[in-house]
């Protein structure tokens, strides 16, 4: 497979594994209670920062992933720089695809919208990222209502969305049908079984029906034509016959077509031209961002809440998790939070705070604009701002003491088994993986600070762990330090990995 190369792509490879991982600072609540405190996150910070602090918690949790990171339009908008050299953009945008990987679920999608001035270089550089087997598609959203008579060449009516899926076996969901898709059925007969589409008999490659010959009602003899073959047995174009379900035509000589009854169709398989009036444009988006911010007029290049309910329609469930690392105006959020999906949204500046916290306020409130009224949307809900606090490890290792046992907990568990965590991380045992079992003493998490227990092993805190944890097994037992001996942990088939030094921060 060709790859991209660029100048300083070594350097954008080596950023991954140099972005250190910051504790997220919850700085308010809106919303939710204080019994069901909400899950949904709105974090202001550098969106790398950010990303590398979400992974050991959500890594692998994501459901769907909608960006629409600036365009490099060489133009410059008032909330985010649109205007760097190519190799510039690239090096921004993949560290950031690579950490989106490690969040995204193995039956997880990610969008990026772009257009011409990118798309192209995006489109291999994702290849690289997320493999080119799991590129599903290219969708292809009309944007403009109207011809710009000013362009110097040409006029842009369209921008692009790049769906990768981790795996390629994923599979989106269906559209509901609409009364334009039903509108091409008919009933010319009046089958009492309803309005049907005629459906071709014939198939460009052989199904093993043979090559037959067949009558019509008025004796006309048909046949597949040169390099087609029936798609139908005799014996089924019979059965299906006699039961009124192959069409000859209305006077009973024209090729048979076989049935296809609405009532037993299914619901649509999403398409890749999404036109403006199913989904909106640029002027829809305008009209929703003057309504929720009267007098400013700087916005970017916001979609349209309806845009954002097709694709979250498409590749998620209500309850998945969303995630948008550019957040923009808060547009994925907004949709995400209406639709009944849980979210996290990232966007950096005071442009966090004026617009993103603001929409979603609004949202909470019950607000009607965008797509409120299409899902019921009355309002509810919360969210948990948060900005990026201190780093977890410092330039020696050491662990911040502001991490809380949580905290450590995701981030080993996701270090040691590259998953996310399947239970709450809230005692010694954090989990089995591959036959290990993994324990974590440190915090207190024992109820013992003192050093012949809580977060030291000790003969005492092994024979709890045995009773309280047991596993027959090896174990991984992490710790502030131990006073067994090599051969008392061999014989008990531990390993011992002492913190912070056995920690390595990814």
């Amino acid at each position: 497979m060709p790859f991209l190369d660029w100048v300083n792509k070594n350097q954008a490879k080596a950023a991954v594994g140099a972005v250190p991982t910051h504790l997220l600072q919850q700085e308010a609540v809106f919303g939710g209670s204080e019994d069901t405190p909400p899950e949904n996150l709105l974090i202001q910070g550098d969106n790398l920062l950010a990303l590398k602090a979400l992974i050991p918690v959500y890594a692998g949790r994501v459901k769907c992933i909608f960006i629409d990171p600036p365009y490099n339009t060489q133009s410059a908008f008032e909330h985010y720089d649109d205007k760097l050299e190519h190799s510039q953009w690239l090096s921004m945008m993949y560290p950031r695809l690579v950490l989106l990987r490690e969040l995204l679920a193995e039956d997880g999608s990610i969008w990026v919208s772009i257009d011409d001035n990118e798309a192209h270089y995006l489109k291999v550089l994702m290849d690289e990222v997320f493999g080119r087997a799991n590129f599903v598609t290219t969708v292809i959203w009309e944007k403009a209502d109207s011809p710009r008579n000013s362009a110097r060449q040409f006029s842009s009516d369209h921008d692009f969305i790049f769906v990768y899926a981790r795996h390629p076996d994923w599979t989106p969901i269906k559209l509901a049908r609409t009364a334009e898709s039903d509108a091409i059925y008919s009933n010319p007969d009046n089958d009492q079984r309803g309005v049907w589409l005629p459906g071709d008999p014939y198939a460009n490659k052989p199904y093993s029906r043979g090559q037959y010959s067949v009558a019509g009602p008025t004796g006309r003899i048909f046949s597949p034509p040169p390099g087609r073959y029936w798609r139908i047995s005799e014996e089924k174009l019979r059965t299906l016959d006699a039961d009124g379900r192959i069409w000859w035509g209305p006077s009973g000589d024209a090729r048979p077509s076989i049935k296809r009854y609405l009532s037993e169709v299914s619901d649509l398989v999403p398409r890749t031209l999404w036109h403006k009036d199913a989904v909106g444009s640029n002027r829809t988006s305008k009209n929703e961002m003057r309504a929720l911010f009267p007098g400013q007029e700087s916005f970017g290049t916001p979609k349209p809440e309806r845009l954002l309910q097709r694709a979250l329609h498409i590749a998620t469930n209500p309850g998945d998790l969303v995630l948008d690392s550019f957040l923009g105006s808060g547009t994925t959020a907004a949709v995400a939070h209406k639709m009944g999906r849980r979210y996290i949204g990232i966007e950096m500046g005071e442009h966090a705070r004026t617009h993103c916290v603001f929409r979603l306020q609004k949202v909470i409130d019950g607000e009607q604009g965008g797509i409120s009224e299409a899902v019921g949307w009355k309002g509810g809900g919360g969210f948990r701002f948060c900005t990026l606090g201190q780093t977890a490890f410092d330039a020696d290792g050491r662990i911040n003491p502001e991490v809380r046992f949580g905290t450590l907990a995701a981030f080993i568990w996701h270090y040691e088994t590259a998953t996310p965590a399947a239970n709450a991380l809230n005692k010694p045992l954090l989990g089995l993986h591959n036959g290990a079992a993994y324990y974590l003493l440190y915090n207190g998490i024992l109820g013992d600070r003192r050093p012949q227990g809580g977060n030291v092993l000790t003969h005492a805190v092994l024979q709890m762990l045995n009773e309280q944890y047991p596993h027959d097994g090896p174990k991984v037992i992490y710790g502030e330090t131990t006073r067994l001996g090599d051969a008392k942990l061999a014989a008990e088939g531990v390993t011992f990995r002492q913190i912070p030094y056995d920690i390595k921060s990814r």
